[in-house]
């Protein structure tokens, strides 16, 4: 077994146990996690989606104003949709935002079971979001 695969078994693992203990403790939360989570590498980045699903990806950056806006409504997004949000700082993670050709922030990507479904630059409403992540949920 590679180590990739390797990790994809860990990885499936880890998600087949959190749905089982949801399930035991009354399973109303949604199969995303209820917060952003803050991408430290490209692995991290890689085993978020390899636990497949829908996964929204927000590329931002500390100064950016427009990625101010658009926090707290990927912050619901992750607390109100079935999908994981990954916030991914470019300034930290340049690798990530090179291998996306984020060119300006905020720039987002969707994902559907581990395969980019959309991409879009700047600030959406999150009437637009919900509905565009619901599409692949």
């Amino acid at each position: 077994m590679s180590e990739s695969d390797s990790d994809l078994s860990e990885a499936r693992a880890r998600k087949a146990e959190e749905l089982r203990s949801r399930a035991e403790s009354g399973g109303d939360s949604p199969p995303g996690r209820d917060e952003p989570v803050h991408v430290g590498g490209p692995d991290e980045f890689q085993s978020l989606l390899d636990e497949g699903g829908v996964v929204l990806v927000d590329f931002y950056a500390d100064w950016c104003g427009p990625c101010k806006i658009l926090e707290p409504i990927v912050a619901d997004l992750a607390a109100e949709t079935d999908a994981t949000v990954a916030k991914v700082d470019v300034d930290q993670q340049r690798q990530l935002a090179t291998q996306y050709q984020v060119q300006g922030v905020p720039t987002m990507y969707l994902f559907a079971d581990g395969e980019p479904v959309e991409r879009m630059v700047g600030v959406k409403q999150k009437s637009e979001l919900v509905s565009l992540v619901e599409q692949y949920t």
